[in-house]
């Protein structure tokens, strides 16, 4: 992809990339969850997603499935499910799903992850979740936060000693998590390579597939032109910086057509 423009390579990222996919249950290694992974593969990078507040896991299988055919394992624990989320709690759920990924033959036995290629992501309180994973587990090579909120404890404190490279994605029509007070803030305090893009037209549920509803309770609905920007982001963010990949630079080097490049430090590149 050498020469194409931005919009080219976010058409060609925003479809499902050369992989066959494989989908299973964590419960069956004792945790609740999905895992999407590649038919086969061995020293696969893995990303362990987290979900919002009061979102279930299948709000995001069509990211996670998206990711396996671009070659990641793509994993979501169901947990924190309830009002009183605990983003402490969540934090360590992902911690434990890269410790299935990475320490579980996963499919026939014909896949497996290179623990020194592993994500942590999420959206709303999950991507602060994400945020406390990153901060305390050095496995963790990089970090994708969509409408990330601020937590208790703190994700903005904890920014301040991520040192792995991260990509911020926020959402200008949110009112759940208004971008200057939260993703904003987390971006500017991120200890290492950072980006921060804001999606103009995005709700703080805009993120989350289909209809729930917890929609009644919160601002926005599922928006399919912000999950497709927030799926070709993270695999070029996530192509260079784990895989080492450049070829899909343009996105990510720019303004694109509702993603706006609203905060840059350092260069993203392979940790």
């Amino acid at each position: 992809m050498s020469g194409y423009s931005a919009k080219q390579v976010l058409d060609q990222l925003s479809r499902p990339g050369g992989h066959p996919v494989l989908r299973g249950d964590l419960a069956l290694v004792g945790l609740p969850g999905l895992v999407y992974t590649p038919a086969s593969g061995l020293g696969l990078p893995a990303v362990a997603f987290a979900h919002g507040w009061l979102q279930p896991v299948e709000r995001y299988r069509a990211l996670l499935r998206h990711l396996a055919t671009w070659g990641f394992v793509a994993a979501a624990p169901g947990t924190q499910r309830g009002p009183l989320m605990s983003a402490r709690l969540l934090a360590g759920n992902l911690g434990t799903t890269l410790d299935v990924c990475t320490g579980v033959r996963l499919g026939d036995g014909d896949i497996s992850v290179d623990p020194e290629r592993l994500v942590v992501a999420g959206h709303s309180m999950g991507g602060g979740a994400a945020v406390l994973a990153a901060a305390d587990d050095p496995r963790v090579r990089a970090v994708v936060t969509f409408a990330a909120s601020e937590t208790r404890p703190s994700a903005l404190d904890a920014a301040r000693r991520v040192s792995v490279p991260g990509l911020h994605l926020a959402a200008g029509e949110d009112r759940i998590a208004p971008p200057v007070g939260h993703a904003e803030a987390i971006a500017e305090a991120w200890l290492g390579p950072v980006q921060l893009r804001t999606l103009p037209k995005a709700s703080h549920l805009g993120f989350a597939e289909g209809r729930h509803w917890s929609e009644l309770l919160l601002d926005g609905r599922g928006e399919r032109a912000a999950q497709k920007l927030a799926r070709a982001l993270t695999t070029a963010f996530l192509l260079r910086v784990v895989k080492g990949e450049r070829q899909w630079d343009a996105l990510l080097d720019g303004d694109v057509k509702g993603a706006v490049l609203a905060y840059q430090r350092g260069p993203l590149a392979r940790s």
